[in-house]
């Protein structure tokens, strides 16, 4: 017995379906998933504000011991999205997206009670860290899904949308836990107030309510999700029959500039309070660290919107160039020999860093559907109308598997830019070195962009 849930017929190119009925549904699909994809991203980074706070309130790890707890996320969430990737057509998109929502609760009611005893050890601290992975591995399957439902010339904005407020959940938790762990929110159910001692002053902290404010949320965005949601027969597909996306040129390219793209925002994002702690000790990190992932997030739509207009490589092309100034531009304000340097200067540049971040996660997702549609097009060109129709539902499969496989990649950046942080302090008492390694890195996105994507004449112009 099929459920009311499993629509079996889905053609979003066909205008007569996409009016009548398809757009709809593909929007009340669009918006359950929103929230559900902000809570996971509020889930996968609720350390980066918690590890700033565990000294304070008696825990005595070390600070490379706090960055592995900053970072470990990323790495777990990173790895997640390969699996996740795959996981819509052979669940259903409502189906996962219920189930990898209620997963998040694991985490947060996790932390909650872990960080209410300074006696806690590292060991559940990591445990707790690599939960929160989850929450990052839920992006690579709610863009895989979302992908189905739109039709090629909405593909960028829809995505976009799901993606820019989704990434919202990273400024959210910056913005949010700061606020809600000075307070006892929940009342004797929430447990007892740390003290925490910062510059010889004490005061209370529920540092606890970082995990349990996300739970009330979780559980209502589950069920919206399990009750509101849709599964497409037509996106069904075996892990087999995606594989083919490992055998595809541009699976690899795109997976590269995606780390340059969402690589860069998640790591910037998971890496940013401990950065401007480590780089101006003055300056209360918490205060200002919320500011770049919210930029990011809101003009990553703005990415997909202008990729629809303009052409994703165009954009992309001239965002790499952008990014690779950037981070110029902060080695220009970064404190050094002799001089203090300049945090206004500082903060500044790095929100044209997350600004074109979110521009390029847009462009480059907005890429991935029109080069495997032209690509599975090409293949069968003269073919008649059923080979072509066959072609646009193989493109789809293959294209939101890139979708999911390449975040994937990508998120191995919320890994890597902290740990380069802390490793380029340990070699060389600064972060100069970890930055000029970025600027290399773009200067390789700009060229594989160009050369296949962007040139008059590009092998795959999109």
């Amino acid at each position: 017995m099929v459920s009311a849930h499993v629509i079996s017929h889905w053609a979003p190119e066909d205008q007569s379906f996409w009016h009548q009925r398809g757009h709809s549904v593909a929007q009340r699909n669009l918006w359950i998933s929103i929230p559900a994809l902000t809570l996971a991203f509020a889930v996968w980074m609720v350390w980066s504000v918690v590890v700033v706070n565990l000294p304070a309130v008696g825990f005595k790890f070390s600070t490379n011991q706090l960055f592995w707890l900053a970072a470990l996320p990323a790495l777990c969430g990173a790895t997640l999205r390969i699996f996740y990737s795959f996981a819509v057509p052979i669940f259903g998109g409502r189906r996962w997206t219920a189930i990898s929502t209620a997963s998040l609760l694991l985490p947060a009611v996790g932390i909650g009670f872990a960080v209410q005893n300074p006696a806690t050890p590292y060991e559940v601290m990591v445990v707790l860290a690599l939960l929160c992975g989850f929450g990052g591995g839920n992006f690579a399957s709610s863009m895989a899904n979302i992908s189905f439902f739109f039709p090629k010339a909405q593909k960028g904005t829809a995505l976009g949308l799901n993606a820019g407020l989704g990434n919202l959940g990273v400024s959210l938790v910056q913005f949010v836990v700061p606020l809600v762990i000075t307070a006892g929110v929940f009342g004797g159910w929430g447990g007892e107030p740390q003290t925490a001692t910062k510059a010889g002053v004490h005061s209370s902290l529920w540092l606890q309510n970082a995990g349990f404010i996300w739970v009330p949320f979780i559980a209502v965005s589950t069920l919206l999700a399990w009750f509101g949601m849709n599964d497409l027969q037509d996106a069904k597909a075996s892990f087999a029959d995606q594989a083919v996306i490992f055998k595809r040129a541009h699976n690899w390219w795109m997976c590269w500039l995606y780390l340059g793209t969402f690589g860069s925002f998640i790591g910037y994002s998971a890496g940013f309070p401990l950065l401007i702690k480590s780089q101006f000790p003055g300056v209360n990190a918490l205060q200002y660290a919320f500011l770049g992932p919210l930029v990011g997030a809101l003009v990553r739509p703005v990415g997909g919107w202008l990729s629809d207009k303009v052409g994703g490589a165009r954009v992309t092309f001239w965002n790499f160039i952008a990014m690779a100034l950037g981070v110029v531009a902060v080695l220009q304000f970064l404190p050094g020999p002799g001089h203090a340097g300049n945090f206004t200067g500082f903060l500044a540049s790095f929100l044209v860093l997350f600004a074109t971040s979110g521009i390029g996660n847009g462009s480059t997702f907005r890429m991935i559907p029109v080069i495997f549609l032209t690509e599975r097009q090409r293949a069968v060109q003269g073919q008649g109308p059923a080979a072509q129709e066959q072609a646009i539902k193989d493109a789809n499969k293959e294209a939101a598997a890139v979708l999911g496989f390449s975040s994937a990649i990508g998120a191995y950046g919320g890994f890597f830019i902290p740990k380069s942080y802390g490793t380029s302090i340990a070699l060389t008492g600064g972060t100069e070195a970890a930055l000029y390694c970025f600027i290399v890195f773009y200067m390789t996105c700009i060229a594989i962009t160009w050369w296949f994507y962007s040139r008059k004449n590009a092998p795959m112009p999109c």
